[in-house]
């Protein structure tokens, strides 16, 4: 079982999704919090953030909340967490989430959350970040994206090897349970970086 104190949870913040995305984060945010496990988010106050956050928060769980500051000019972020933390933009948001998490659940979402997950499975790839990736593939809504990843491997833009780097879950119990067995990565992974 890997030792895990943080969460890094990505995802959408449009209010316009189905309601199984927001059932899902919000049985994400609900189990990780009554596993003990603070919640790392983007902070945002709309969206399946605010439902992971609410859900965590509502059993007595810790969620500290990562945003720039222009976000927060605008409102964008959530009053009642239990921390929240401002950077200057966004590409310190996320160096600051994948630095205090100790694995990343990848929840639907947009360009945004695409942007956050790919970079941190670079991270991985490169031996940087050596934590668990899981993806959350809710109601399939991965499934051309997972498909998109496999044919990078069969036309050798990345290596087998490199399919290691995620896992897949279609349940939030399912994805708490690789956050917690997924083993770690080591840096000797970096060997493998290029094909």
């Amino acid at each position: 079982m890997n030792d895990i104190h943080n969460v890094a949870v990505y995802c959408a913040s449009s209010t316009k999704i189905k309601p199984v995305y927001y059932e899902v984060a919000r049985q994400l945010g609900r189990g990780l919090a009554l596993r003990g496990v603070t919640q790392v988010n983007g902070a945002g106050n709309m969206g399946l953030m605010q439902a992971a956050s609410d859900a965590a928060l509502e059993v007595g769980g810790r969620v500290i909340g990562v945003i720039p500051e222009f976000m927060i000019e605008q409102n964008w972020h959530h009053t009642g967490l239990t921390q929240l933390i401002t950077t200057p933009d966004m590409e310190s948001r996320k160096q600051r989430i994948n630095g205090i998490s100790d694995a990343a659940v990848i929840l639907p979402g947009g360009c945004g959350t695409m942007d956050e997950f790919f970079e941190i499975l670079t991270l991985k790839q490169l031996g940087v970040y050596l934590k668990p990736i899981v993806v959350l593939n809710v109601d399939g809504y991965y499934d051309f994206l997972l498909q998109h990843l496999e044919r990078s491997i069969e036309e050798n833009f990345m290596r087998r090897e490199h399919a290691l780097n995620w896992c897949v879950a279609t349940t939030a119990e399912e994805a708490i349970e690789l956050v917690f067995t997924t083993p770690l990565i080591e840096e000797s992974v970096r060997r493998f970086a290029k094909i």
